[in-house]
């Protein structure tokens, strides 16, 4: 999204970083980054940053920040929509538990050690420690901190996206028997529950849950398509 606004002339954007990633990406437009103190103190650097157009296009699963951005814009007078790329839908061959949180899955892998996959990034990866039994392989950009206290864990550091041929490696290298993951939709992280379908392996599947508010768009070409309708009507007002 950052890199189709930055080639447009006309528009002063800047992008918003949670900061949980000690090493972002590199950005094409300014960044901020860190929290703003709740709903009251977005809305309080959007007025006085004078913003016009704010744009949430957080993480599906960021969603004290989605709620804290569907706040601040009621208490300012400005236009804001959400971009929330669509969650993935089990095809013919996939085996998908589905759960409401983290410590569900950790729960729903049962009592028999497994090899467990747990690719929900680093920020809930101490859920597992509830479930010690298990031989855990936990996938993050950044370390976890502080490592899990369960006996059997391994690493894997990166950052995405991913390749189904090196997912499918992954999987079968290590033997893994089930997958715990998040509905976060999109081409970037899909690979591993291709990869899963292929080779039968179990993936359980932490579910969105859905922030009100905001109105969605499901595409950037979406989001841009508002952002130029916008920036057409502020024109012709003459703002």
């Amino acid at each position: 999204m950052a890199t189709s606004l930055a080639a447009r002339i006309g528009l002063d954007v800047i992008l918003s970083l949670a900061g949980r990633t000690a090493d972002p990406a590199p950005q094409p437009v300014p960044v901020r980054s860190g929290g703003f103190g709740g709903a009251e103190g977005l809305a309080r650097y959007l007025r006085d940053e004078k913003i016009d157009l704010l744009i949430d296009a957080t993480h599906p699963f960021a969603a004290r920040i989605s709620a804290n951005a569907g706040q601040a814009v009621g208490h300012c007078d400005l236009t804001a929509f959400a971009l929330r790329r669509p969650a993935w839908s089990s095809v013919e061959g996939d085996d998908w538990l589905s759960v409401h949180n983290v410590a569900q899955a950790v729960a729903a892998l049962g009592e028999a050690p497994l090899r467990v996959f747990l690719a929900t990034g680093r920020q809930e990866a101490h859920q597992a420690n509830a479930a010690p039994q298990h031989h855990y392989w936990v996938r993050s950009v950044d370390p976890v901190e502080p490592p899990l206290t369960v006996p059997n864990v391994s690493y894997i550091h990166s950052r995405g996206p991913f390749r189904l041929a090196d997912e499918l490696d992954m999987l079968q290298r290590n033997r893994i028997e089930t997958i715990i993951a998040k509905n976060s939709g999109g081409d970037t992280t899909y690979a591993k529950i291709e990869a899963a379908r292929r080779v039968g392996i179990k993936v359980i599947m932490v579910e969105r849950m859905e922030t009100p508010g905001l109105p969605v768009v499901e595409t950037v070409e979406a989001a841009l398509g508002r952002i130029d309708h916008f920036v057409s009507s502020r024109m012709k007002r003459g703002v």
